[in-house]
């Protein structure tokens, strides 16, 4: 199996050891190079291929959001950093994943898994961007994976993540890697299903808790809300007579 080459980019020089140390541990990846600062790294993905870059955000110079931005096909960013506050930024820019420090090594190892999964799907099919089969009744449908035709019920489904050209299905029991993109899934569910953010669809039924920054899910999952998002779902369920908090 392939093995990704990696880019840790983090201006604290603890920071960066613990990242590199932890990454060590993790199968099919590795580090080709460490950085200090952002124009550093810059020419190192100019210079050579680079499939996962872990980095800093609040650096000198240079951020880890400016160095995206720089890029032109960018790889893989898992941006990891102090402040919590960039989540819906980061995302907005197409990140993979996001990590607030301190990054053990069992938040690396879930998110390096994101970035395998998605490297090793990407290289191995082809998108399917063909709308889903009908479903055949009014509880449950059918998403393409790579092993074939699975069956899924709308009640079980929590939250949808993109993955650029595939989209993650998440339930209580399993997750899904689908081989259509989040806006194409988004045109074929129901009503129940809203976005909350550029890489997340949650299904308002499995809402626990609204807060300013994120929504918290069923099951213990989570995920990033805009500001806008978060008025119009708001609007959405305000009609709805709710046994959940919502944190104004």
């Amino acid at each position: 199996m392939t093995n990704y080459k990696c880019l840790i980019v983090d201006d604290n020089e603890i920071e960066r050891a613990a990242i590199a140390m932890h990454l060590r541990k993790i199968n099919r990846l590795d580090i080709v190079a460490v950085c200090n600062n952002g124009i550093d790294a810059a020419s190192v993905l100019l210079d050579q291929p680079i499939d996962i870059v872990f980095s800093d955000i609040d650096m000198p110079e240079l951020s880890g959001m400016a160095l995206l931005k720089s890029i032109k096909n960018a790889p893989i960013f898992i941006f990891i950093t102090s402040f919590s506050e960039y989540a819906a930024e980061s995302f907005n820019l197409d990140a993979l994943d996001f990590i607030v420090k301190p990054a053990t090594f069992e938040r690396l190892l879930k998110a390096s898994t994101k970035a395998i999964e998605y490297l090793d799907l990407k290289s191995s099919v082809t998108p399917n961007s063909n709308p889903l089969p009908l479903p055949e009744s009014e509880d449950f449908f059918f998403i393409k994976e790579t092993k074939g035709f699975t069956k899924l019920k709308y009640n079980d489904v929590i939250y949808i993540e993109s993955m650029g050209d595939f989209s993650r299905i998440y339930t209580a029991q399993n997750n899904h890697i689908t081989l259509i993109n989040l806006k194409n899934l988004e045109r074929q569910l129901p009503a129940e299903f809203v976005r909350i953010h550029k890489q997340y669809v949650i299904n308002v039924n499995q809402i626990a808790t609204i807060s300013n920054y994120e929504v918290l899910l069923n099951h213990g999952h989570s995920a990033p809300i805009s500001l806008i998002n978060r008025k119009e779902l708001i609007e959405k369920i305000a009609g709805k007579t709710l046994s959940r908090h919502i944190k104004e």
